[in-house]
């Protein structure tokens, strides 16, 4: 089954527009929603879990109409949230054991089943009997996930899952959800770069509540072929390159800045070519550089 998201638009009451026409056609498989904090995502994914309604559009996951009918979609939807309140005194086994009797699965050997299946399978078997409140921000997550994958969901979502998590972890949890992306519609909202370069086939980038691009990484990378530059400069010279040339980033290097900037063919003046990356791509595209309905359009084809 794929997710249809067809026109949709938010807008709240203090008139901040956080939606605005959204148009995304989401298959099996792991997909990238890439924006900066603010872009929308978050009210863009309560949408799709029914946990909040639209001013126009439509949503279809299937032949669920999700708008229509939010209880067929909840149950076979996955949800974790950015942020989501646990039992701290409650061991990790007593409370998924706890939502697996309210996700309906009253039989207590079938239970017992799927409650020590999602604990192998989050790698927390040698933790189940730990209290919550123990637990690392990266078991935290896994945790969120083995809620969410109750019932075997068919449609996941995962709202900045990896914030705040350390390297170590941050790898367990992607690894976690590159095996979910095998069997259904994972939906992965973040504004981390890294998160969307290493996990998924599909992207789109969101700002201002709109669709900048949609496109594969790979096809989004190769058109800014030859259209990046790298240059080594002072600090105090970086104000000054920022109002000649199109700077997509800046990061210390040994002591400078190391200056990216777009442009159609050499600027010259010291800059050395360099291969584009993802990041190279968000911040084209958030900056109106490049060719982004290009991408879109290549994707819907």
């Amino acid at each position: 089954m794929e997710l249809r998201i067809e026109n949709l638009s938010k807008t709240y009451p203090n008139g901040t527009k956080a939606v605005q026409d959204v148009s995304l056609t989401i298959p099996p498989g792991m997909f990238g929603l890439l924006g900066p904090n603010g872009a929308g995502k978050s009210t863009l994914m309560r949408i799709v879990a029914t946990l909040q309604d639209p001013d126009t559009g439509s949503v279809r996951f299937g032949e669920i109409d999700v708008l229509r009918d939010k209880p067929a979609l909840r149950r076979t939807l996955g949800y974790l949230p950015q942020e989501f309140g646990l039992y701290p005194k409650v061991s990790a086994q007593s409370l998924l054991d706890h939502f697996a009797v309210l996700e309906g699965i009253v039989d207590r050997r079938q239970r017992r089943a799927v409650v020590d299946a999602l604990l192998r399978q989050t790698n927390l078997w040698q933790a189940r009997k730990v209290k919550l409140g123990e637990f690392s921000g990266g078991m935290r997550q896994r945790f969120g996930i083995a809620v969410a994958l109750l019932g075997a969901p068919k449609l996941i979502i995962v709202d900045e899952p990896t914030a705040g998590l350390d390297p170590e972890e941050r790898v367990r949890f992607l690894n976690l959800l590159a095996e979910l992306g095998r069997d259904s519609v994972v939906i992965l909202s973040t504004h981390i770069v890294d998160d969307v370069s290493e996990l998924c086939s599909r992207m789109a980038i969101i700002n201002d509540g709109r669709i900048m691009m949609q496109a594969e990484p790979p096809a989004a990378i190769d058109r800014l072929r030859g259209r990046v530059w790298l240059k080594l400069i002072d600090h105090e010279d970086l104000p000054a390159y920022r109002e000649r040339y199109r700077v997509l980033s800046n990061r210390l290097s040994l002591g400078r800045n190391a200056v990216r900037v777009f442009h159609d063919g050499s600027p010259g003046d010291g800059f050395a070519p360099v291969e584009p990356d993802l990041e190279d791509v968000y911040f084209a595209t958030l900056r109106g550089l490049g060719d982004p309905a290009g991408a879109q359009r290549e994707v819907r084809a």
